[in-house]
């Protein structure tokens, strides 16, 4: 590898030669000299310095084709950097190509045991001020998942801020700077000027400061959606409200619940039941008509987002007193036990609600009659059939539009990690206290709505942690159970199971391939459980065979308790996202639809859409959406866009494929109003992937392309 070593001058870099470190960093890397080490790895640095608009100097430096290129920054003669009272550190970048670039800045300690890390995106244009907090920071850590979009204009200077920085450093002895490119498979080149350090956080504070307006909209953007005042809140809500009722009404040759009439041979049981007829699997209505389930989960009147403790993010807040009191509250949502929860900072205390403040705006005192009126227009109108999971139950018991209800299994049970546990670890369902919590959720969740046609069904949970992580992952559930404590309930079912099959301890430790003297070594908290491997065939069968027990167990207890407690709606299932073939197979035995929360371009991508044709049972994606940045809030989704257009042209191609497949029976799109900037309250999550936006306005574009891809697939 070619090297190459400059040196700078210490007058450039405040170093004392008398002294093993000094405070400051202080450099330019567009003035060599004598006494700080600069090493090029395979980059290339231009002979002369050049004056940039503005009039500062910088070199270029043509970063080569190779694993690794770098620029390595260190004080000369085993000299160390004191930054003790130092946050951050700036650089002046400027990338000269006519695409963004990524560049990696690692900060080490003399030591080289600790190091900072960060990955910034280089967008083409003007130079800009790189600054990077000197110590581990994250969006997460501000409450939200996603960061401000870089660079921005910071008082006239374009600056690029390391939101995610990794690692940690002794700042008290820095050894040295390093500016790479993973990989880049073309000679790119950056335009580089002055590094040196500061005091505070100024870079950092900036970057997220008076970033959402009074309404709830991030202010650094403009898009066609985005209002200025309350006047114009009002007239775009007035605009709509002209052409809603006569779009909103029924469409000819449907029948009450949205059915196509022109669909025949199907039963008519006065209730939503699930056919197979003609060639494919059908939902019916209770009139005994086609129903291809077209729906909106979280149809909630909610946009709150935590204020406390990060007030400088907001600009003009309305005051917690008046009118406004009400669209404040307090809440708390660690969950240490949730991997969603996670490093999620700001995650208590006082909040606001920007979307029903909003909504007060609108409509004063009556704001939530309005919304409910103009939500079910708008579901009517833009081609939606189904109130999906999470929504407010009032849209439902309007009888306007079909319904969904969501069973949420919770008590002191015991449970089992499966090494994912990103909503929590998984319910023990061999303990009685599960039996007992699924009881009372299902007679909760039935009470008020057994007898009502326009029920479609119920949903059992949520994503549970049916499977682990990693090439293994399939198998994390049965690990999970083996290595829990001693009293599991589901452990204590687990070796009930294998003392039946192997009845000798030693049977099962040569089958196995471990040391086993009694089933009593078994039967201890965190048993090192064996990972399935080729020469032991014996450990994956009997870790399926439970899985399929677990999942048995679970299904048939939930499904026994909705036939008890209510005999006529479909029971659709556990809306898996990681799942396993067994517990896939258990759902379909019991359930009468098997749910998918599916985050892909193609609902066929994101399931085992060939095990279900298998099972011949009917399928319902319960989640989808597509997200993108160019509408206000700073997170794509799950499943991202570069743009609105290519939002409506995803959803259109969605849809399509899920209509044309003969075991669905329906697609819910994943949400009805985007998530705050600053992050909802439950986990961060700040993404564009509402139809509407905070300030209740459809985004015209989207709404158009999802109403034309609904009425194809539902026309007769």
């Amino acid at each position: 590898m070619k090297r190459y070593v400059l040196l700078w001058p210490l007058c450039l870099l405040g170093l004392n030669a008398c002294h093993a470190s000094d405070a400051s960093a202080a450099m330019d890397l567009s003035s060599p000299s004598s006494a700080t080490h600069v090493t090029l790895s395979q980059v290339q640095r231009a002979a002369t310095a050049e004056r940039a608009s503005d009039g500062v100097a910088q070199q270029r430096y043509a970063f080569q084709p190779a694993a690794q290129p770098q620029i390595t920054i260190a004080p000369s003669d085993g000299r160390t950097w004191d930054w003790t009272g130092k946050g951050e550190l700036r650089l002046r970048v400027q990338n000269a190509m006519p695409w963004a670039v990524t560049l990696n800045v690692d900060i080490d300690s003399a030591a080289g045991a600790q190091h900072l890390h960060a990955t910034v995106g280089l967008p083409a244009g003007p130079a800009q001020m790189l600054v990077l907090p000197l110590h581990a920071e994250s969006p997460r850590g501000e409450g939200m998942q996603a960061p401000p979009p870089m660079p921005f204009d910071n008082h006239g200077q374009l600056t690029l801020v390391a939101t995610t920085v990794q690692g940690s450093i002794d700042l008290r002895q820095v050894g040295a700077i390093r500016l790479g490119m993973p990989a880049p498979q073309a000679a790119q080149t950056l335009l580089l000027g002055r590094i040196d350090t500061a005091a505070g956080e100024a870079g950092l504070h900036d970057a997220y400061a008076s970033i959402v307006d009074r309404y709830g909209q991030f202010t650094r953007a403009q898009w066609p959606e985005k209002i200025g005042g309350d006047a114009a809140l009002r007239a775009a809500q007035a605009s709509e409200q002209s052409t809603l009722a006569k779009a909103s009404e029924k469409p000819a040759g449907m029948d009450s619940y949205g059915g196509r009439l022109d669909v025949h041979d199907l039963t008519a049981t006065g209730w939503f039941h699930a056919q197979r007829s003609h060639g494919r699997w059908q939902l019916v209505t209770p009139d005994g008509h086609v129903f291809f389930s077209l729906g909106v989960n979280a149809i909630v009147a909610d946009g709150r987002s935590y204020v406390e403790g990060r007030e400088l993010m907001f600009k003009d807040l309305p005051p917690n007193s008046g009118e406004w009191s009400a669209f404040y509250g307090k809440g708390d949502s660690r969950q240490p036990d949730q991997g969603a929860s996670q490093g999620v900072g700001y995650n208590h205390g006082l909040w606001f609600d920007f979307y029903a403040a909003n909504l007060y705006r609108v409509d004063g005192d009556r704001w939530m009659d309005a919304w409910h009126t103009r939500t079910l227009d708008r579901l009517r109108a833009w081609g939606f059939n189904t109130i999906g999971n999470w929504s407010d139950a009032s849209l439902g018991r309007a009888h306007r539009v079909p319904y969904t209800r969501p069973i949420n299994i919770a008590g002191d049970y015991a449970n089992v990690s499966a090494g994912y546990d990103y909503w929590g670890r998984m319910p023990d369902p061999f303990d009685p206290r599960f039996v007992q919590a699924t009881e009372v959720a299902v007679v909760n969740a039935s009470r008020d709505v057994r007898d009502d046609p326009w029920l479609l069904g119920y949903f059992a949970d949520n994503e549970l942690a049916w499977a682990g992580v990693g090439p293994q992952g399939r198998w994390g559930l049965a690990v999970g159970t083996l290595r829990g404590d001693a009293k599991s309930p589901a452990k204590q079912a687990f070796i009930a199971m294998l003392r039946k099959k192997y009845v000798e301890p030693e049977t099962l430790a040569s089958a196995w391939g471990i040391a086993l003297g009694s089933w009593a070594a078994l039967d201890v908290t965190a048993f090192a459980a064996p990972v399935p491997n080729e020469p032991h065939p014996a450990i994956a069968a009997d870790y399926s065979a439970w899985l399929r027990l677990y999942a048995d167990t679970y299904f048939r207890t939930v499904a026994e308790s909705i036939r008890r407690h209510d005999s006529h709606h479909l029971f659709l299932g556990g809306r898996f996202a990681v799942n396993t073939p067994e517990a896939v197979a258990a759902c379909a035995q019991y359930c009468d639809v098997v749910s998918f929360n599916v985050y892909a371009d193609l609902p066929q991508h994101g399931f085992d859409a060939v095990a279900i044709h298998q099972l011949d049972r009917p399928a319902l994606i319960s989640e989808f959406h597509f997200g993108s940045a160019d509408r206000g809030p700073f997170g794509k989704g799950v499943v991202s866009v570069y743009t609105e257009q290519q939002r409506g042209d995803a959803y259109a191609k969605f849809v399509t494929a899920a209509a044309s497949d003969t075991n669905i029976v329906g697609a819910h799109w994943f949400e009805y109003v985007d998530q705050p900037v600053t992050g909802r309250l439950l986990d961060g999550e700040n993404s564009h992937i509402g139809l509407v936006g905070i300030t209740d306005i459809p985004f015209g574009g989207f709404v158009e392309a999802i109403s034309a891809a609904n009425r194809q697939v539902e026309r007769p």
